[in-house]
């Protein structure tokens, strides 16, 4: 399913990194901030478990997560939003995957992956601030699914109708969380109105 945060808040530090005159120490302090931000929507389902504590005053029932958070950055990009979501949920584990595209047959392959023991059994958000065709995303939810991962959210800051499309053909299975949902891919595959390379401007490599 998809899920569209349209967010009085999220909307506004989106448009500031949107802004070609924005440079980096503004645009990662933004998408750190938005991504504490789709981080408490992202996790308003998570399972919880039934424990009895004692507080100051006297001993009570409540409720803690029952499931690990593994966050899973498709690098490099990806890494841009680690930071807000690690400061909501600083008990997550990170795992990492790298992807690059043959040249001739455009298919993505794997050049790096780490991943926590505990992904199995925990709830994965795999995360890149662009979904654009969606091979990317697709190829990592595959090597994530092979390696036991069950419950996987997909967590973009802004995506295009083709690359939704794509993940929802693919993993139907896998929630689509966006900050933006754009226009449409221009020619050179970018989203429209986008923010550019989302890579480049968070590292300052352009």
């Amino acid at each position: 399913m998809l899920y569209v945060l349209n967010h009085p808040l999220i909307t506004h530090k989106l448009t500031q990194m949107r802004k070609e005159e924005t440079g980096t120490k503004d645009f990662k302090q933004n998408l750190d901030e938005i991504a504490g931000l789709m981080a408490y929507e992202v996790c308003r389902d998570l399972p919880l478990r039934s424990v009895h504590i004692k507080t100051p005053v006297c001993e009570c029932d409540t409720y803690e997560l029952e499931k690990q958070i593994v966050l899973i950055p498709i690098l490099r990009a990806g890494l841009g939003l680690v930071n807000g979501i690690n400061d909501l949920i600083p008990t997550a584990k990170v795992g990492f995957i790298g992807l690059y595209r043959d040249e001739e047959t455009l298919e993505p392959h794997e050049y790096f992956a780490k991943f926590p023991s505990t992904m199995p059994d925990a709830v994965n958000l795999v995360l890149d601030p662009m979904l654009a065709t969606g091979g990317s995303a697709v190829a990592a939810i595959d090597m994530i699914k092979k390696r036991g991962a069950k419950a996987i959210k997909l967590v973009c800051l802004v995506g295009a109708p083709e690359g939704v499309k794509a993940v929802e053909a693919a993993h139907p299975d896998v929630d689509i969380y966006l900050a933006a949902l754009d226009d449409h891919l221009n020619e050179k595959g970018y989203i429209v109105p986008g923010l550019g390379d989302a890579g480049d401007r968070i590292f300052g490599t352009k």
